[in-house]
């Protein structure tokens, strides 16, 4: 039998600001970001965010222990080892029915296991002159 993969917590700023950088997914009351940390550490970082736009501290508050609950059932089984997740609420996350909030973070979570590690539509990288149309190709 497999056995759990170490589940740790992301705090500090530049984590998270590095998990953005990776691919990220949005389903249902989720928005779910995942670095491909390609070290060797098999360890899975877990941090969790909710903005002010989704409500008042009382909100946010309840939706990240509602993220934090279904984060410790299902990153265990859908997680990638060695990488970096950060579940961002949306705004029906405090709302939204548990059963439906979990089918949301299951399937962010196996169709980010499916991506490759960087996002190539968020690449920065500059496109050479030779790829780009000319004229005559129009």
């Amino acid at each position: 039998m497999q056995s759990q993969p170490t589940i740790r917590r992301l705090t500090k700023r530049p984590q998270f600001l590095a998990a953005a950088k990776g691919v990220s997914l949005s389903r249902g009351a989720v928005f779910i970001q995942r670095l491909d940390r390609r070290d060797e550490d098999p360890a899975i970082g877990v941090g969790f965010t909710a903005t002010r736009k989704i409500g008042g501290a009382v909100v946010r508050n309840r939706a990240k222990r509602r993220l934090r609950e279904a984060a410790r059932a299902l990153v265990p089984l859908h997680g990638v080892a060695g990488s970096d997740y950060v579940l961002v609420a949306r705004q029906g996350t405090a709302d939204r029915p548990w059963d439906r909030l979990l089918d949301d973070v299951a399937s962010a979570l196996t169709r980010l296991a499916t991506l490759g590690g960087a996002d190539p539509s968020r690449s920065r990288a500059p496109v050479p002159i030779s790829d780009l149309p000319t004229p005559q190709d129009r």
